[in-house]
């Protein structure tokens, strides 16, 4: 972990010196570039120690208390070479803005001279001082630090990196191995009859308690998703309690299960009584994972709540690690979840360790590979997470180190972390070590958005080494890294999207734990609670100098009067996420918490009500590297100061419903990667300085305006070629004809995955569309209000062959449907509030002889209310719509009845016909039977 920031502060100081090296105004600090070369040559010895330094810091607190001095440096420099960089960045737009002053004015005049401001130059000399003299009071610093590693005797070497990333394999690994029996009771003890206790009242509560790592959750799923499960329960409900045990949270989580949607209730009573109300007569199972609170007046509010509404034979099903828990919430049964036996252990780490070995090499490795399973104890986490790491060693000496590891001696492990985990997690390379250990920055049992961790990993600079060597963005090394440590277990719980890409994922609590060890001083996660004065903590045991100290950290809770005063002593923040919900204004709060964390490279204030401005002060986050302010409903506006943050990279602000513009002087943040507006639907145009950030990425939502001078307008798309993932482009009715369109060269959009284009039902409109043609590798296209009687040509002559989603909405001119039969891997369509469509035949099909739709599993008509005939003609060895699976037919009023072929002839699992009576009247036997 040292070793992954010093590797950054290498980096970053020797990107910084070549930029700089002979900069007059630099050098002007007498032998900067002598202690720049002399601290580089500082950090490369102590770098040199740092593999043993990390495995001894463990069972020695002298080496983990040298180490902590070092990342603190590490910070420090991480802190000094950011702030020369926006100096230098500053100085030199300023220079450019005074220069094309002057030129305006030789122009105006027709004489020559050449001027620079005094002041200008003055505060570009100073602020180049002031950051000189802090590089040379950082090496005095170091010096020190160096000199004390001699004390501790540490072996030198250094570790290399790899050179490819093993990355999650196909290899099917069980989810549950060897609780059958396990199964089979808990389900016993849920599906039985009403009991003697809840006759007297009592709510029925099975408790399932055994150690970390022993697979409590992953049983609890199991039965939770059986069936049986499913058809006894009316409602089931699945909630991740963790700790702090928190009534109003989980009250909430509680309702919005079953309401379908989030309550907008603060108040406990409220909330108990709404829960009340819809559990009611039905019968209901409750799984609360992660129980640890043993406080029987918190518990006893929950209870309360579900003794009284739901029928006799709800259940409630615990996850704990304690005993003591147990007992609080007397439990009706509790079911001691055992470890593995041995010979259950080592047939589980057999088959992942030696998944795709040669048998000769599994007879070589036996053996050990038995030794080793029997020191994970019977842990299904431990064996998993060591098999997995044993799968990718072939070597029988890789195989007896991992056996004869002193790390098997430790005591820590018993009380903290599981000796399997720090294995894996030393095998790791150091920049990836970096990047899970921030993972502790997460409360417990969040579900972890992927895209949003690496955007917060480039923010830290974490992903900067490796992007610079191997020449890849930043976003694809994160990736790469996020997959590795997938692959070795430290993520789990994951959802992908269409493309089979993890999107979403959570930490087992144990890898959780795991990494708060890691970063016990560095990672907090602070539970707040109201007071009138401001924001109580539940730290306040931190000295002024531990605050300090603290780099990463997550406030939770639900506030009323938001003042911040605890969170100003953490000067040094780097990571400030924010995930409680503030009832009154925060407003006055945000400029006084702007001006003590000057630091902050990443800051979340997402979903906040309140919120109605951002203050001007966050112009003084210059390190600011990454700003998540969406699904703040109330925020209308952005100050220019934002502007001034010229190292933002990620700016997010989806559904901010009520903006109205941003800032205008956009094009300053040069830097500026992600621009993340969905949903802005009060936002009529994007200031013209947008055109210029040639280094953007995302920009979901482009507005062509009709303020040609100050906003875009189409052409302004022309440079912005390596946007990628998806872009909505709205106001097409504005562009005048096909030549203007012509210069958005949206064929030169190659990285771009999912296209909507918003016509505004203007007449006359084809020749801007077929303008508008996309690259011939899109993955997703939708047209929405596309005003013309005919289809542009790239439409009907269906170029894009790698499409595997469209839609086409409120295209209300068009009374036929292009030939989409031949698009040769569509596989979802939805054809929407076509008015004028009244019929659909043969050329929906296309002119293929063989196939048409060859891929197509969803079709969906919406609100076709003219439709009144859909016809599908065979042709002797022709194949239809041979991988349907879903039918959905919605507001068809008028269409009489369905092609026989699509009923019969399909693979069809699905037909859903609503608001159209006719179909109704028609197939309302054959969708009962269904």
């Amino acid at each position: 972990m040292a070793d992954a920031l010093l590797a950054i502060a290498l980096q970053r100081l020797a990107s910084g010196a070549e930029q700089h090296i002979g900069d007059c105004r630099l050098t002007l600090v007498l032998g900067v570039d002598e202690e720049i070369r002399s601290l580089t040559d500082t950090l490369l010895s102590v770098r040199d120690v740092l593999e043993d330094a990390e495995r001894r810091q463990v069972k020695e607190k002298s080496v983990q208390g040298w180490l902590e001095k070092l990342k603190d440096m590490a910070y420090q420099m991480d802190d000094v070479v950011d702030e020369w960089s926006t100096a230098v960045l500053r100085s030199s737009r300023m220079e450019g803005a005074e220069n094309a002053s002057i030129n305006s004015k030789k122009k105006k005049k027709k004489v020559s001279y050449c001027v620079f401001s005094p002041c200008l130059c003055f505060k570009q000399v100073a602020s180049r001082h002031a950051i000189a003299l802090k590089i040379k009071a950082i090496k005095q610093q170091l010096d020190v630090i160096a000199s004390q590693r001699t004390q501790f005797n540490f072996i030198s070497g250094l570790s290399e990196e790899p050179q490819r990333f093993i990355t999650t394999s196909r290899l099917d690994i069980p989810e549950v191995y060897g609780r059958d029996m396990d199964k089979s009771n808990i389900l016993s003890r849920l599906l039985i009859g009403e009991t003697c206790q809840e006759i007297q009242s009592e709510i029925y509560i099975v408790s399932i308690v055994g150690t970390g790592g022993m697979g409590k959750t992953t049983l609890a799923q199991l039965v939770y998703n059986h069936p049986d499960v499913k058809d006894h329960f009316d409602e089931r409900i699945w909630i991740c309690v963790s700790d702090p045990f928190d009534p109003i949270r989980i009250s909430r989580d509680i309702l919005e299960i079953l309401q379908g949607e989030s309550p907008n209730l603060h108040n406990l009573e409220a909330l108990q009584q709404k829960i009340q109300m819809c559990i009611a007569g039905k019968k209901f199972l409750i799984v609360l994972d992660d129980v640890w609170t043993e406080n029987h007046q918190l518990w006893g509010q929950l209870k309360s709540t579900l003794n009284c509404g739901g029928h006799v034979g709800s259940r409630i099903l615990a996850t704990t690690r304690k005993e003591s828990v147990v007992k609080m919430m007397g439990a009706t049964y509790v079911h001691s979840l055992e470890e593995l036996s041995q010979e259950q252990s080592r047939a589980l780490f057999y088959q992942i360790s030696f998944f795709d070995k040669s048998r000769e090499k599994v007879e070589e490795l036996k053996e050990i590979g038995e030794k080793i399973a029997d020191k994970c104890k019977g842990l299904p986490l431990a064996i998993k997470t060591l098999a997995i790491l044993m799968r990718l060693k072939n070597n029988k000496e890789e195989w007896e180190s991992i056996l004869n590891s002193e790390v098997w001696q430790l005591d820590e492990f018993e009380r903290d972390i599981s000796p399997a985990l720090l294995l894996s997690y030393y095998d790791l390379p150091p920049a990836i070590k970096r990047c899970f250990s921030y993972c502790a920055v997460f409360p417990k049992d969040t579900v972890i958005e992927v895209d949003k961790l690496i955007k917060l990993w480039m923010a830290q600079n974490y992903l900067n080494c490796n992007h610079v060597i191997s020449n890849k963005e930043m976003e694809v090394v994160g990736k790469e890294y996020f997959q590795y440590l997938a692959g070795r277990s430290f993520f789990q719980d994951f959802e992908k999207d269409d493309d089979d890409n993890i999107i979403r994922c959570k930490m087992h609590d144990i890898v959780h734990d795991f990494a708060q060890f890691l970063t016990k001083n560095e990672c907090c996660i602070i539970q707040a609670f109201d007071m009138p004065q401001g924001i109580g903590f539940a730290e306040e045991r931190r000295t002024k100098a531990s605050f300090q100290k603290v780099r990463h950290a997550t406030l939770i809770g639900l506030q009323r009067y938001p003042k911040f005063f605890s969170t100003y002593k953490m000067k040094n923040l780097h990571t400030l996420l924010h995930e409680f919900s503030v009832i009154s204004s925060i407003d006055e709060a945000l400029p006084k918490l702007f001006q003590h964390l000057i630091c902050l490279r990443a800051l979340d204030l997402q979903q906040n009500l309140s919120i109605t401005e951002l203050p001007k002060e966050i112009g003084k986050l210059i390190h600011l590297k990454y700003l998540n302010l969406s699904y703040c409903y109330s925020l209308t506006e952005l100050p220019e100061t934002i502007c001034d943050l010229y190292n933002l990279q990620t700016l997010n602000i989806r559904e901010c419903i009520a903006l109205v513009e941003l800032p205008k002087a956009m094009d300053k943040l040069v830097n500026l990667r992600h621009l993340q507006n969905f949903l802005t639907v009060a936002l009529e145009g994007l200031p013209k300085g947008i055109s210029r950030l040639n280094s953007l990425q995302t920009l979901e939502k482009f507005i062509v305006s009709n303020d040609g001078d100050n906003e875009c307008q189409i052409g302004d798309l022309k440079n912005l070629n390596n946007l990628r993932g998806e872009l909505e482009i709205r106001g097409l009715r504005k562009v005048e004809d096909a030549r203007e369109a012509l210069e958005a060269e949206l064929k030169n959009k190659i990285y771009l995955q999912h296209l909507t284009l918003e016509f505004g039902e203007k007449e006359g409109i084809k020749d801007v569309a077929e303008a508008l043609q996309p690259h011939l590798n899109l993955k997703s296209l939708a047209i929405w209000s596309y005003g013309d009687t005919e289809w542009h040509d790239w439409m009907m002559r269906l170029s894009l062959t790698q499409l595997k989603t469209l839609e086409l909405s409120h295209c209300n001119s068009c009374s036929h449907i292009p030939p989409l039969g031949e698009l040769p891997v569509l596989e979802k369509l939805e054809i929407k509030d076509m008015k004028s469509v009244k019929y659909i035949g043969g050329e929906f099909l296309g002119s293929s002889s063989t196939t048409a739709f060859p891929k197509l599993k969803k079709l969906i008509f919406h609100n076709m209310k003219e439709w009144e005939k859909w016809e599908v003609k065979e042709e002797e060895g022709m194949s239809i719509m041979s991988c349907l699976s879903l039918l959905k037919i919605r507001g068809c009023p008028k269409l009489e009845e369905l092609p026989d072929h699509v009923l019969q002839r399909t693979p069809l699992q699905e037909l859903v016909i609503t608001d159209s009576d006719i179909l109704l009247q028609r197939y309302k036997q054959d969708m009962e039977e269904e």
